[in-house]
């Protein structure tokens, strides 16, 4: 086992917020998620995240109150969105056990960790793989992680410490893009390399048409694109209801611009449906006497903007062109490129290990896919598929709460955050885990934060 400089500064960081509270540790653990691509603990070929070490002191926080641990272990309870999450979990973890034995060498699979058979980066016959247990311990992880914020949120100021981590993982994401970015080429990107040590093959020195790829803290540009949607999706609409309208407006702008900074084709043709579900919060949000002036101006002065630059670019062959090139290049044509050949065959052979396996799925961890939808097929089958959808409406379409209050509205602003998440996930995600990060925000969407406190918390200015 070896602790690096990244896992030594996250552990002096857990016990400083062990010291300070719960709401520090709330804070810390949603920022620390944004090392992607960093190893706190190297153990062999494996490697465990700052966010994943970060969970342990989260836990330590959280259930050391006696409210809080109740009402974790209630979030645990049928019907409830985590007992569905369990359910997910124990069957995955079962099938990813017996699968790969029991149907040993009777299919193919595009493996997801390493496997008895030589690492040719192609298929290879059905057997068990190194990440059917590394899927389970970071799934685990995510369950964790979702009760934590639960019991959290069951508290105006818990609610509220979570609320301003995930924005301040929005900015540590964008900060550590533009970096990336403006540092292409110098000491910068060997100063990087402290947060880029986990086993993993990085992509941070891509190029395409001249322009480096930006991947910030994250092994590749897709990944840093994709994780970039969901804070679009959760600062967007905090913009648009209000809440903390400069930070958050100043986050989403330069969030959605990153994303097209970062010439991941998941990214381009994930932002637009981003910008759609946003647009149809606006829609939702400018009506009534708690309505925004800004949502309005949304939905009046978006869809002329938008017809007028459509225009200008149509009439300015020059700018068209070079568009449609970066765009062709980057999006239309990319289901003939290498690695949209190469993603298309994962996806191929994640279907085909669904229908050989009569719908039941390989495993957890076993079959790699390019897509979340053909992940959860080839994995953990209809059953995992049906459990990860009852999770989703529990979670998500469950009515909470009173709308148009600052819990009302942070609740929308973490489902639109994980639904751009989902975005992403469906044309990029590898495995099953959709991340730290759309559990945070699912937790914060699923909360109910008791009211008793509030009055204790100083009032700031809401809405615009």
């Amino acid at each position: 086992m070896n602790i690096p400089p990244v896992g030594i500064f996250t552990l002096i960081v857990g016990i400083i917020c062990l010291m300070s509270g719960y709401r520090a540790t709330a804070i810390a653990f949603c920022t620390m998620t944004v090392f992607g691509g960093a190893a706190a603990v190297l153990l062999g070929s494996a490697g465990i995240q700052p966010g994943h070490l970060f969970v342990g002191f989260l836990a330590l926080a959280t259930l050391s109150y006696r409210e809080k641990m109740q009402v974790a272990l209630n979030a645990l309870a049928p019907p409830n969105p985590a007992f569905w999450l369990v359910c997910l979990l124990v069957y995955g973890g079962i099938a990813g056990y017996f699968a790969p034995r029991l149907w040993a060498q009777t299919m193919q699979i595009i493996p997801l960790g390493s496997s008895e058979y030589p690492d040719t980066g192609g298929a290879v016959p059905l057997g068990p793989v190194s990440s059917n247990f590394t899927q389970v311990v970071y799934y685990t992880a995510d369950i964790v992680t979702f009760v934590m914020v639960v019991a959290l949120g069951s508290t105006m100021s818990g609610f509220r410490a979570v609320t301003v981590g995930v924005m301040a993982f929005s900015a540590a994401n964008l900060f550590f893009g533009i970096l990336d970015m403006v540092g292409a080429g110098t000491a910068v990107q060997d100063w990087l390399g402290f947060i880029r040590n986990a086993p993993y093959a990085f992509h941070d020195e891509d190029v395409v048409a001249g322009v480096k790829r930006v991947v910030g803290s994250w092994p590749e540009a897709s990944t840093f694109a994709c994780i970039s949607l969901g804070a679009v999706g959760f600062t967007g609409t905090l913009r648009i209801c209000g809440r903390y309208s400069r930070v958050n407006g100043f986050l989403f702008l330069l969030s959605s611009i990153m994303v097209i900074r970062s010439t991941s084709s998941s990214g381009l043709f994930g932002l637009p449906v981003c910008l759609v579900i946003l647009y149809f919060t606006c829609l939702m949000r400018c009506g009534g006497q708690s309505g925004t002036r800004f949502s309005a101006g949304v939905v009046l002065f978006a869809p002329i903007i938008i017809v007028l630059l459509g225009m200008l670019i149509i009439m300015d062959q020059a700018i068209f062109h070079a568009l449609y090139a970066y765009f062709d290049l980057l999006l239309f044509s990319k289901a003939t490129s290498a690695s949209g050949v190469e993603r298309g065959m994962w996806n191929l052979y994640g279907w085909n290990n669904f229908l050989d396996s009569y719908g039941l799925g390989v495993g957890l961890g076993t079959s790699r896919t390019s897509s979340f939808i053909f992940a959860l097929l080839s994995n953990v089958g209809i059953p995992g598929t049906l459990f990860f959808g009852l999770f989703f409406l529990t979670a998500f379409m469950t009515p909470r709460g009173e709308a148009r209050t600052f819990d009302g509205d942070v609740r929308l602003a973490a489902r639109n955050g994980c639904l751009c998440l989902l975005v992403g996930a469906v044309v990029a995600v590898a495995t099953v885990d959709t991340g730290l990060l759309f559990f945070v925000m699912a937790a914060l969407a699923t909360a109910v934060p008791s009211h008793e406190d509030e009055t204790a918390i100083a009032a700031i200015p809401m809405r615009v």
